[in-house]
């Protein structure tokens, strides 16, 4: 099974196998919604039936994983459905991180991809660098314009 490359972004999460010069396997909303189904969050609505809300869920905010929980869901879809995965079939992935993330969020990442998703490798490698290797380069400037960030990296 090929290597996937997941590249969650504030607006897009986008995922595919690593394949050269090939498209991702699919670019979606990062954005969530979650049914809060919490009792003190239901309201009556005098018929007898619970009213649930359903609130937005934002798993990465500037380019940060913020909210763990979302982000797991989000994997699950993705890589079972969407890629194809298989239950005790897993391959490796590559994962894209902003520069500067802090130790503790690559450290929850990792016990993600292991624990829960029981891959077979990991590596997560920053969004500047990878952008360099795409072109064949190991040194220069990239510019990285996103949803919920700007950042120009030498």
């Amino acid at each position: 099974m090929e290597a996937a490359v997941i590249d969650a972004g504030s607006s897009l999460l986008k995922a595919g196998f690593a394949i050269p010069d090939q498209t991702p396997a699919m670019i979606i909303p990062s954005q969530m919604k979650r049914m809060v189904d919490d009792k003190g969050s239901a309201d009556d609505n005098g018929n007898g039936q619970l009213v649930v809300d359903d609130v937005a869920v934002e798993p990465v905010v500037r380019g940060y994983v913020r909210d763990w929980d979302a982000m797991e869901d989000l994997l699950n879809y993705v890589l079972y459905s969407g890629l194809g995965w298989e239950i005790g079939n897993e391959g490796q992935i590559l994962f894209t991180d902003p520069l500067c993330t802090p130790k503790a969020n690559k450290e929850q990442l990792v016990q993600l991809m292991f624990e829960t998703f029981n891959i077979s490798g990991f590596y997560a490698s920053e969004q500047a660098v990878l952008s360099l290797y795409a072109v064949g380069r190991i040194s220069g400037c990239t510019v990285d314009i996103g949803h919920g960030k700007i950042g120009i990296y030498i």
